[in-house]
């Protein structure tokens, strides 16, 4: 994989990071020579926001169809909420097959070693980042792409995305609605459709649940490390030392190739 790197000069943080590059002079605040790195993958960065746009409709939509708390059920209103909630639910399924692609031609920070602990120093560091997030940790574990924590939020979240799914077919198909009447009946006939839908909605919750602490604990990282990490979800890239690429578990001396 070739890295696109650009030298910028920015303050080093305050809290435990990358060693500064370059001695500052006395007096003067610790500066390092940060380097731009390309880490998410066009592929990446859509996927991510069509499948978090899919989940807040499909969240507000399957909310309002199991309990119409503004328009009386019934009619043209619930027929469009409907449609919606499907159409969305299709818009899921297609980031979620190009996701599948992308696990196994993509870059090393897309392909499925990136969420799967293969690695004892990965399993360590899910324990590591956890350790952090409840603050009995200072440091956190030295990683461009996704640390393994994350990563195996990940794949939880796309196993109840997988089950959201399925489930949700499955009652559509209890109104005649195809593929849910062909393809996803049997689900009806084995477990029955309270269990089904029971199943359906504690999905979503868990999906939810994810979902925000997915959010907090990118702003919190964002913050300490300051390396561009909510920014590099829409422009793919992350601002980084030569230390930090050469060091990190997912990092390596060759990312620096093309660092002039």
């Amino acid at each position: 994989m070739t890295a696109l790197a650009e030298p910028l000069e920015t303050a080093a943080p305050a809290v435990d990071a990358a060693p500064a590059v370059h001695a500052a002079p006395a007096g003067s605040a610790a500066v390092e020579e940060r380097f731009r790195l390309y880490i998410w993958q066009l592929p990446v960065r859509l996927t991510h926001w069509v499948t978090a746009g899919c989940i807040v409709v499909l969240s507000v939509t399957g909310l309002y169809i199991a309990d119409p708390f503004l328009i009386p059920p019934g009619g043209a209103v619930m027929g469009t909420i409907r449609q919606v909630h499907m159409l969305a639910a299709y818009a899921l399924l297609g980031s979620g097959l190009l996701r599948v692609v992308w696990l196994l031609v993509g870059n090393r920070f897309a392909r499925w070693s990136a969420f799967f602990p293969t690695t004892r120093v990965q399993l360590t560091e899910i324990f590591r980042q956890a350790a952090f997030y409840a603050f009995i940790r200072r440091e956190i574990p030295r990683i461009l792409g996704h640390n393994q924590l994350a990563a195996s939020a990940y794949v939880i979240l796309w196993v109840l995305l997988l089950l959201t799914a399925i489930t949700g077919f499955a009652l559509d198909g209890l109104l005649g609605s195809e593929p849910g009447a062909t393809g996803f009946g049997w689900v009806i006939g084995v477990v029955g459709p309270q269990l089904v839908r029971l199943v359906h909605h504690l999905s979503m919750w868990g999906i939810l649940a994810i979902s925000l602490f997915h959010i907090y604990s990118c702003v919190l990282v964002d913050h300490l490390e300051k390396n561009g990490l909510l920014s590099s979800i829409f422009s793919g890239f992350k601002y980084v030392s030569r230390e930090e690429v050469v060091e990190a578990r997912d990092g390596g001396p060759e990312l620096l190739e093309t660092v002039q």
